[in-house]
Parts: C-alpha cells; structure tokens; sequence
C-alpha cells in the first residue's frame, strides 16, 4: 500500500492504490535510466523494508510519502486499478469543499520536448466521489476502481522520455483557495506467457580481408528479461595480433517524430528526413566484459554466455514505436581490440521480452 498526501491546512488528502491480485509484488524504485556503477547498490536494495528506513518513523502512516517509504506496486497491464481515498480534518474543526474527484492518467512524458507538448496523455479518466459538502468528522474514506482500463503501455523512465502511471486525488474548495491535490504513481508492466513462436538464431560472419575472419552465433534473437545469451565465436582466419575480446549490450533509446525515423538497420545506422533535427538517440552502455585475453589462433571457438539478470540497471522490453514518439532497441556488440589499440566491431540487434512481474 502507497500513500502521497497533501495538506491544505484545516483538510488534508492522501490516496493509495493497491493490485486486485494477492500475488502482486512491488519495488523499491520507479524505473530510471540509470547504470548502477556501484556493485553494493543492490544490498541497499534488498534490505527488508525496515532496515532500510532506520529513522524510527512510522511507515504505515500516510503522512509519509512513497519516496520516504521507497516501495512502488507493480499492476500488470489486464490488473483493475482500486484504492482509497481519505480526507483528515483535526478533531473540533470542520471543512468545507466543492467536490471530491479521483482521476487516473497514462502520461508520455518528453523531458526535453521537440513540438512544444511536455506531455501527452494516452490515458485520462475522471470520478465523482463527492459533491460539494462540509466534513465533520476526522476521517472519511472513499473507495474507487478503474475497471478494464487499457494500459497499452508499460512504465518506462528514459533518458529524453518517460511513460508514468499515476491516481490523483482532487479536492476543490471556494473561491480563489486552490484544489487540494494529492498524487499516487504506480508500475505497469506487460507479461508475456508464451515465448515468441518464431526465434531464429544469429549467424554472422566478419572480417578483414586476408587478416581475420571470424564466425558467430547466438542462439536465438529474442529473450525475456532474466534470460541468458548464449553463442559461439570461430575464429576462422587470423592474421592480426588480437589483445583481447569484449562483448558489449548497448540500449538505444530514440526519441521524437518517429514518423520521420527508419532505424530497422540491425547494425544500428540511421536513415533520418529532413526532419532529423526533431530525433534525438541515447546510446548507453549496460554492460562490457572481456571474453578473451590473448592472441587467438585459427579453429580456436570463444564460448557467450551473458546473464540479463547480472546486468545492473533497469531492463526494459524493446518498444518498436511508441505512440509514435520514441522506441527502444538493444543491440549486442562483438569488439576485438589488437595490440596497437585498434578495435573491431561487429552489432545486432536482439529483442527483449517479459516474462514476469518484477
């Protein structure tokens, strides 16, 4: 249970939301784009509720913000989204309002906007829970549902674009006094049971002529999020003094006028109108790591083997085109450096998948 509240003097307001399903999980931060560099993040992370807030403060108290709790609900895109709304008035005083109203939006959220929209709402509902009225009493709650509410979009927080799903609470009161407002955000993510029906692995060859060429595989394209890559590399010819191997998973992030944008070029190249100043692309390294040291010889094979779950940032599934405003690839990179520092790479793409909440 998450609790935001807002106080406006005499009437205070708090909402929280909670999944239908007595399976559901939660996490201890909204998505973000950011690479955890520190491999002791994670223990901080882990902590059980109570050892990570050693203040001595009551987290089941709504007065208490989510950040200060650090706990976010996870609903799955087919879960209805209900909750409660409370209105606090301090003992011997009274309150009076204009209407109490509970909304839900899905918001594409553009950090550095191109057309001049901040934001964009896939998702707006609206509910009366109350007409004009006058509170006595300490504490009045309302419940509310939004039942068979389409979310077509996952939560996702990116560097130039984020997609948010939030409950707001509304309380308007006379005259010039401003609404009361209260904010509960939430993660959605879609879960995908069956794997894809058609999988079919990479094969790739490269080289230089008369200095190297080399064979590589994957076993397959597509991978939900706690999968593990596996390949081969097959060192057919190698005249170059090779120093070592790397593999490396890039994400790619585009944002903008998408309807301008063709990035189906596996090897990452970009073919842009003459609207490509509206684009903007973020590369970003999640993860490198060294699968050779040392000079190869001709018929040798490097094994690949890389945990999606070792990677130590937010995974999420590749979008293709996201209400034509951004998309979200992944591009796997084979990189051989020589002895006088010159690398050699190789991209593909590779599509990620969900599996399970979380």
């Amino acid at each position: 249970m998450s609790f935001f509240g807002f106080g406006g003097g005499v009437l205070n307001a708090f909402i929280t939301v909670h999944p239908t399903d007595k399976h559901s999980v939660s996490r201890d931060h909204l998505p973000t784009w950011k690479v955890r560099r520190n491999p002791f993040s994670l223990i901080k992370l882990n902590k059980p509720e109570k050892e990570r807030n050693n203040s001595g403060t009551n987290l089941s108290d709504p007065a208490f913000t989510s950040k200060d709790r650090a706990v976010t609900k996870v609903f799955r895109d087919t879960d209805d989204i209900c909750g409660e709304v409370i209105l606090r008035v301090p003992p011997g005083k009274k309150a009076e309002h204009m209407g109490v109203q509970v909304q839900f939006f899905g918001r594409i959220i553009s950090h550095s906007s191109y057309d001049g929209r901040p934001h964009q709402d896939f998702v707006s509902l609206s509910k009366q829970l109350e007409a004009p009225s006058v509170l006595y009493q300490p504490e009045k709650r309302y419940d509310f549902s939004f039942k068979q509410v389409e979310k077509m979009y996952e939560s996702y927080g990116g560097k130039n674009v984020s997609i948010r799903y939030f409950v707001r609470v509304v309380v308007e009161r006379k005259g010039i006094m401003p609404a009361i407002v209260s904010e509960c955000e939430f993660i959605v993510q879609k879960t995908q049971s069956i794997p894809p029906s058609v999988n079919d692995p990479i094969k790739m060859e490269v080289g230089i002529e008369e200095c190297l060429h080399i064979e590589f595989e994957y076993t397959k394209r597509k991978y939900h999020l706690s999968d593990c890559i596996t390949g081969n590399i097959h060192f057919l010819l190698v005249q170059i003094k090779i120093k070592h191997m790397e593999i490396v998973l890039i994400r790619r992030e585009s944002s903008g006028k998408l309807s301008s944008y063709n990035d189906s070029n596996p090897n990452g190249q970009q073919m842009l109108s003459n609207e490509s100043d509206n684009l903007k692309t973020e590369n970003q390294t999640l993860i490198k790591y060294e699968i050779m040291d040392g000079a190869p010889v001709r018929g040798e094979i490097i094994p690949v083997r890389l945990y999606l779950n070792s990677i130590p940032a937010d995974l999420c599934p590749s979008y293709e085109n996201i209400h034509n405003r951004f998309s979200v690839k992944y591009l796997l990179s084979l990189v051989l450096v020589d002895e006088e520092d010159r690398r050699y790479f190789k991209q593909s793409e590779i599509i990620l998948w969900r599996k399970h909440l979380g």
